[in-house]
């Protein structure tokens, strides 16, 4: 026994010796990739090969190993940050970035990103100046609130305003309104984390201003209302407007704080905003505090932004939080130029809107453009009608009419085909229904539907 060990712990030795040398590997790669990188995978490939001698496997030639390192560095490419052609039809794709920037938007990052700026300089003063003060009189005309700030997303404005107002107190919220965004953070979640007590009123589907009227103490801070923008209740519901929660809240002595979550500035044309709530009636309708993503509906970067009473922003602005919570200068600068669009009157500019708002028929034609484009396939490409979504936990259940194309191959299964899609340079983000890979048109700009094109030729040719 101690001979058949020993033999086999020779063999074992005599095939780690057989391996090829990291350095081997690592000259084959490729020049154009830093050294420390080649060494780093290439002895990820031999460390494989190694496992697979111990498992009584062969480790595989020199060629398979390189092979295997070259894979590697591909997987490791397609985990950097890069950009990629979504043709999921969702528009605020929390996945893929959110909300895309338009030329003002990016013009206004790259003027202040490449030098220095009066980020925090007064520049009538010549002393220290306020990191919010250029962006707060934009917002303040935009929302019609006395003041504002501005912070790195929506959960932080709540965590931030929570902790600075209401630490150690009670805030009343209708257990309806008690929602679930992104990532699994919960409402009561963040209310826990800012210090103050949650009292739940109501049940899931009804709340009633009777509800809050009897929940109200001398511990209590302020009543809190949660737009359900991720999901919708229907049927036998009830809830209690804003302009009513304001009313009690002035005539109790509380606060009253309003998350909308995302930020519709003002009603557009198309019917399925019709039931959003807009930021400027918001403000309007007696919140004392009221918070907005600067993504979502506004089209903007990624941030949360607060809006309301001077005093009570003033008040959060001297929070210890604010330091962990607020934005850089390329966020403020790309978030003026989206401001700055809607007081030009021209919210079609930024590019949210000019998806969502794009004609169905425009869809078509480059849906049929693009099928006539294609050389013949072994595939099938099929023009098909779809319905594109708002995405990012904004106006659930409302669909927008669109048209794109939908991939079939003989001898590939449809989640063969969304691989390879997937794989391609860019990378093309797409859905499946009914077995058919659905490249939505909606939200992919008009520009890159040569690309589009020719990775559909490589995946069905």
């Amino acid at each position: 026994m101690k001979r058949a060990g020993a033999s086999g712990s020779e063999d074992l030795s005599r095939q780690f010796r057989g391996l090829p040398a990291v350095d081997r590997i690592a000259g084959a790669l490729g020049s154009e990739i830093p050294q420390d990188v080649r060494t780093g995978i290439a002895r990820r490939a031999i460390d494989e090969a190694r496992d697979r001698i111990r498992y009584g496997q062969a480790a595989g030639s020199f060629e398979e190993l390189l092979a295997r390192a070259q894979e590697l560095i591909t997987a490791s490419g397609r985990s950097l940050l890069q950009p990629v052609i979504n043709a999921t039809g969702v528009l605020i794709h929390t996945n893929l970035g959110r909300v895309p920037l338009g030329p003002e938007q990016l013009d206004a990052v790259t003027a202040i990103a490449q030098g220095y700026s009066n980020l925090e300089f007064d520049l009538n003063t010549g002393r220290r100046g306020n990191r919010y003060a250029h962006t707060r009189s934009l917002i303040r005309f935009v929302t019609g609130a006395e003041s504002a700030l501005v912070v790195n997303n929506n959960a932080a404005a709540v965590l931030v305003v929570l902790a600075a107002l209401c630490s150690g107190r009670e805030v009343i919220v209708s257990r309806g309104e008690l929602i679930e965004i992104g990532g699994e953070f919960r409402v009561p979640d963040v209310m826990t984390a800012s210090g103050a007590s949650l009292v739940e009123v109501g049940t899931t589907n009804r709340t009633h201003i009777g509800d809050y009227e009897r929940a109200i103490s001398s511990d209590t801070a302020a009543i809190l209302k949660v737009h359900p923008s991720n999901y919708r209740l229907v049927g036998f519901t009830a809830s209690v407007d804003a302009r009513e929660l304001g009313k009690l809240a002035k005539g109790r002595g509380v606060m009253f704080l309003h998350d909308l979550g995302s930020g519709l500035v003002e009603p557009l044309p198309q019917d399925w905003t019709n039931a959003e709530p807009t930021i400027r009636a918001t403000v309007g309708e007696g919140a004392d505090v009221v918070t907005f993503s600067g993504d979502k509906l506004l089209g903007g970067p990624q941030a949360g932004l607060i809006a309301g009473r001077e005093s009570l922003i003033e008040r959060i602005a001297r929070d210890p939080l604010m330091r962990a919570v607020r934005v850089d200068k390329m966020t403020l600068a790309a978030l003026e130029a989206t401001l700055s669009a809607y007081l030009r009157g021209q919210p079609e500019d930024l590019p949210l809107w000019k998806m969502a708002t794009l004609p169905a028929e425009h869809l078509e034609a480059r849906a049929r453009s693009l099928e006539a484009s294609l050389p013949p396939l072994s595939g099938s490409i099929e023009i098909t009608r779809c319905l594109s979504v708002m995405g990012g936990g904004s106006l659930p259940g409302a669909e927008i009419e669109s048209w794109g194309v939908a991939l079939t191959h003989p001898s590939r299964s449809s989640d063969e085909i969304e691989r390879t899609l997937r794989h391609s340079v860019p990378p093309v983000i797409a859905r499946i229904e009914d077995d058919r890979v659905i490249l939505d048109l909606r939200t992919v700009p008009d520009a890159r539907d040569e690309l589009l094109a020719s990775s559909i030729a490589r995946v069905l040719g």
